[in-house]
């Protein structure tokens, strides 16, 4: 199955703080997202001055506890950077289509 997940950040004045201290972490879990075929695509959500707010993720998991599993042991989920989540499955156009 494949789901889009939008996530917003906290918005308190240590938001951007903990998000840059939690990205490497983040992005390193990315990586083995996409080793196993998982991360479809994705990246941060900018506000008006191009600071990062939030993220927006297309994954595929066998179904959504994996995800959920997945989210609850994120680097921004554990690390208090994503407070809001909207996810939704979806059906996205293969890449050689």
């Amino acid at each position: 199955m494949q789901y889009v997940i939008t996530a917003y950040d906290f918005t308190d004045e240590d938001a951007l703080s903990r998000r840059m201290a939690n990205r490497e972490a983040h992005l390193a879990g990315v990586k083995k997202l996409i080793a196993q075929g998982r991360f479809l695509s994705g990246g941060a959500i900018l506000d008006d001055e191009g600071q990062m707010i939030g993220s927006t993720i297309h994954v595929a998991f066998e179904n959504r506890s994996a995800l959920d599993e997945w989210i609850d042991q994120d680097p921004y989920t554990l690390g208090r950077v994503w407070e809001t989540f909207d996810i939704r499955e979806v059906r996205l156009v293969p890449v050689d289509a």
